[in-house]
């Protein structure tokens, strides 16, 4: 996308479904985070190479929303509507079609489907664990 295009907010918020504008900032924060950890020097590689599978997403987006909310996270996420990978899906569909990410043409939205549970993937004891060791 280039500097000169406007993003058209109301047409993404409107084709993605129920989320509100801080579930796009946060999907397009957590694909940042997400490609570093997955590429670690993302820097040197070239645009293409940076690209993160479906899947890899969706990890680093509950990864990242466990470090930016702890405990909070699913309340987070739920108060935005997004409980469900499939959520990620959306929303990363209507990012792609309003310029501000990039697809390969294998991704589709079935790939977002089902990645994980976030009743499991959020439940306080497994959080609290995470937590108690990513500060140890």
């Amino acid at each position: 996308m280039t500097q000169q295009q406007s993003v058209d907010w109301d047409q993404m918020l409107s084709q993605a479904g129920p989320y509100p504008l801080e579930a796009f900032h946060f999907v397009r924060d957590g694909l940042s985070y997400t490609a570093q950890r997955v590429h670690r020097d993302i820097e040197s590689l070239p645009e293409p190479d940076r690209h993160v599978t479906p899947q890899q997403l969706c990890l680093g987006l509950r990864e990242y929303a466990i470090e930016k909310f702890g405990l909070l996270a699913e309340t987070v996420l739920d108060g935005w509507n997004i409980r469900r990978t499939d959520d990620f899906g959306r929303i990363v569909f209507a990012m792609i079609d309003g310029g501000l990410m990039s697809k390969t043409q294998d991704d589709t939205m079935e790939d977002f489907r089902g990645v994980f549970d976030f009743a499991e993937a959020f439940a306080v004891e497994s959080l609290a664990t995470r937590i108690c060791h990513r500060n140890n």
